[in-house]
């Protein structure tokens, strides 16, 4: 009697990827979020929105974000690292040339590029302007967003101090709003055009003063 041969047995299913399926979720929630606060504005934009715009439930995004401030800095957070990435596998640093000048000039001018930078502009807008009227949220723009460039600033003061390229005296936390301040709010404000020709005066008046020399 032949032998009946037995039929191979069949493929095992893979198990789906939660990592994968995490991170494509995480991506649609952070283009969700992005997406609404600048079509809605951030008072309008809700958990509830974002979770229907990315087409997941909204228990997921409390599961990864107590708040929608929460999932918009890290979204925003997320682009700025996108950015970063594609300009090239070193991490951000505060170039240290020896000229003082030239260094922040050249940080504000990519500074410029990325105000002028669609994918940048808008939801930037549209944070900043809440900021203004939700202290919370203001506060913690500043601690989240704005801390880490403003210490790679004053780290840069505080060398050229050392260097003495500045006075001694200065308190470089101070100083560093004579370069940042003014650009912020003409484009917050749209009080006049923003360029490299704008940012380098800046750097100029900061550094040499007003008086005659």
């Amino acid at each position: 009697m032949p032998v009946q041969k037995s039929a191979p047995p069949a493929p095992a299913k893979s198990a789906p990827d939660s990592t994968r399926r995490s991170e494509k979720s995480r991506r649609a929630i952070y283009d969700a979020a992005l997406s609404l606060v600048v079509e809605a504005g951030y008072p309008k934009t809700t958990i509830e929105g974002i979770a229907a715009r990315a087409g997941v439930g909204k228990q997921t995004i409390y599961r990864w974000w107590s708040s929608k401030a929460d999932v918009l800095m890290e979204a925003f957070l997320d682009l700025g690292e996108q950015s970063l990435r594609e300009a090239g596998p070193e991490p951000y640093a505060f170039p240290d040339t020896g000229d003082v000048a030239a260094d922040v000039k050249g940080v504000l001018r990519a500074t410029v590029d990325q105000l002028r930078d669609p994918r940048f502009e808008a939801p930037s807008r549209a944070l900043a302007a809440e900021g203004v009227v939700n202290e919370q949220l203001g506060r913690e723009l500043v601690a989240k967003l704005m801390q880490p460039s403003l210490d790679l600033y004053m780290e840069r003061l505080r060398a050229a101090q050392d260097a003495g390229q500045v006075r001694a005296d200065i308190d470089p936390r101070i100083a560093l709003e004579f370069f940042i301040s003014p650009l912020a709010q003409r484009w917050l404000q749209h009080t006049g055009p923003i360029s490299y020709e704008y940012t380098d005066t800046l750097v100029d008046y900061a550094l040499h003063g007003l008086a005659p020399r």
